[in-house]
């Protein structure tokens, strides 16, 4: 063999080696660039912060029920009497008189009824007191010991004739007091209708023994 063969073998087997050298080296590029499937998949950051539902408004509050006040005085507890009158053209006018005799303290509100009587009890002459709505209602507080009362006009029965009439002797008034079921009588003479006349007008229940 010459030496020009020989040069040509050493070459064709340089070049081999080169071709494999760069093989190599491509595969070896292409696995470090490749990502691993058996990596664990990403977590989110521990220290975010959890999301927090949005806060449930709070309820209105309550509002405190309004105290409640003294109650009704009852007949029982109260002492009647009629108080100042003073004589008119065809009435006169008085007052009935509320006095607390309990150790409690209790309310009047309101107009009380009346009629007159022929005893004690007795029966019921002519038609009751009409309430006279000029003076709004009040809710009258009372202590122990103390008064109120309610200012009552009596037509006098003359005015009407007698067959209209029919006069008759009263020796009482029957009253119960505002809001109660229960009468009292104060000692009271006159004469009153038998008749459906209305002779009587009262007033509402007011502070006071009606006296000035």
């Amino acid at each position: 063999m010459d030496s020009t063969q020989r040069v040509a073998r050493r070459a064709l087997a340089a070049a081999a080696l080169t071709s494999v050298a760069v093989l190599a080296t491509a595969c070896a590029s292409s696995s470090s660039t490749t990502p691993s499937t058996n990596a664990a998949p990403a977590t989110p950051d521990s220290t975010a912060p959890a999301t927090t539902p949005a806060a449930t408004p709070a309820a209105p509050a309550t509002t405190p029920a309004a105290p409640s006040g003294p109650a009704p005085c009852p007949t029982r507890s109260l002492h009647l009497k009629l108080g100042v009158s003073q004589g008119t053209a065809g009435s006169v006018y008085t007052t009935i008189v509320f006095t607390n005799t309990s150790n409690s303290t209790c309310t009047l509100y309101g107009y009380p009824g009346v009629s007159l009587t022929t005893g004690k009890p007795g029966s019921q002459i002519g038609k009751p007191a009409k309430e006279n709505p000029a003076t709004p209602r009040q809710l009258v507080t009372l202590q122990p010991q103390t008064s109120a009362s309610a200012l009552l006009r009596i037509v006098f029965a003359g005015n009407y004739p007698p067959s209209q009439c029919h006069p008759v002797t009263a020796h009482y008034l029957q009253v119960y007091p505002p809001n109660q079921t229960k009468q009292a009588y104060i000692a009271h003479q006159t004469t009153g209708c038998a008749k459906p006349i209305r002779l009587m007008t009262v007033d509402v229940v007011k502070p006071g023994s009606g006296s000035s």
